[in-house]
């Protein structure tokens, strides 16, 4: 029996599309956030910032069950809550994913031999709007840029990126920072709008980067819809890629990870007391991160030794950190407890609080 010879150049059917969670199924933070607009956020849905600026707009962020049968059960929907029709120069909202350099080195990008990628995704909004995408190059500042437009039912919209040598000499760097962006346009300021669309590659100016988009501050009747988001190498869309849930959420915990008590009893970690007042405890990440964290806390906690909760003065704080691994510390509110193990948990009358590890883009 002869074997058939795998073509090496062929597109995978499983993981060619670069997006993570693209599909709008994992929303670790929360599923609907509103008053969005004074700053950019990482609000609801993994992987996708609302970068604003300068914008007196604001908007409620939802992960919502309304995507286009067979693609996705969940998108992204914006609100407009808060108009903005004064736009000035510096104004802009965008939704943005940005990508590892590490994870593009299939494009080739800036050297002999570059790729083709495209780029589709499924749209809809409350009216007819022009808006843009924009592909930005982070390491060399170059971007290519498409207008595209919206109707009241889901679309496809499907955008070739034509391969960019560059100068032979300018790859996308192989590490764990921001290399690329995709970024929605959805409101602007002349800034950004006052030149020339950049429909080819070419070097970042910023007066090419939204021309011709129309503003979603414009009426707090505005909604906007995404869903269905893929990147991948070649000059066609292929059928969207449905991915295992526990993929894309083991994707998303790479950059953002939370622990939230079901109970009050819960427990976050095991540790012991390292003076009288003083208790550290380690806990493991579920997926190694991107990089070493950041921790927020929200809520109040207490350390349980023996049968009693005692209080927090102080803490919880990374005392040391990687991406696999902190190590939290925190001080008690009374003393001669030196030498007890005990337990982190939520204080008794605040069974939601949480603790969020960050290593974002």
């Amino acid at each position: 029996m002869t074997k058939a010879r795998t073509n090496a150049s062929a597109t995978p059917a499983v993981g060619r599309n670069m997006v993570i969670n693209g599909a709008m199924n994992v929303a670790q933070r929360a599923t609907s956030v509103t008053g969005i607009g004074a700053s950019s956020i990482f609000a609801t849905v993994d992987r996708w910032e609302i970068q604003t600026a300068n914008s007196a707009g604001r908007l409620t962020m939802s992960q919502t069950a309304d995507g286009p049968n067979g693609i996705s059960a969940n998108c992204i929907k914006l609100d407009c809550t808060t108009a903005d029709p004064s736009i000035a120069a510096n104004e802009s909202l965008n939704i943005v994913q940005q990508f590892e350099g590490q994870n593009l080195q299939r494009i080739g990008k800036g050297v002999a031999g570059a790729q083709q990628i495209t780029v589709s995704f499924y749209v809809k909004a409350s009216a007819a709007f022009d808006f843009v995408i924009e592909i930005k190059d982070d390491d060399n500042n170059r971007h290519i840029c498409k207008l595209f437009s919206t109707t009241t039912d889901w679309v496809r919209q499907e955008f070739i990126v034509p391969a960019d040598v560059d100068d032979g000499s300018s790859p996308l760097d192989d590490n764990n920072a921001s290399s690329l962006r995709m970024i929605f346009w959805l409101h602007s300021g002349t800034n950004a709008t006052s030149g020339t669309l950049a429909t080819a590659w070419a070097d970042r100016t910023e007066a090419n980067r939204a021309v011709g988009i129309d503003s979603f501050y414009s009426n707090t009747a505005n909604n906007f819809f995404l869903t269905g988001v893929q990147m991948e190498l070649g000059p066609v869309a292929t059928e969207f890629e449905q991915e295992d849930i526990g993929v894309t959420l083991g994707k998303c915990q790479r950059y953002y990870q939370k622990w939230l008590a079901d109970t009050a009893s819960d427990s976050m970690l095991t540790g012991g007391m390292i003076s009288d007042t003083g208790f550290i405890g380690d806990y493991f990440l579920k997926t190694s991160m991107r990089a070493v964290p950041t921790l927020a806390t929200t809520g109040t906690f207490a350390v349980r030794l023996k049968t009693n909760d005692r209080s927090l003065s102080s803490g919880p704080a990374l005392n040391r950190a990687t991406p696999d691994t902190v190590q939290l510390s925190m001080t008690i509110g009374d003393n001669n407890e030196s030498g007890f193990a005990g337990f982190l948990k939520c204080a008794s009358n605040d069974d939601d609080a949480f603790v969020e590890f960050i290593a974002e883009l």
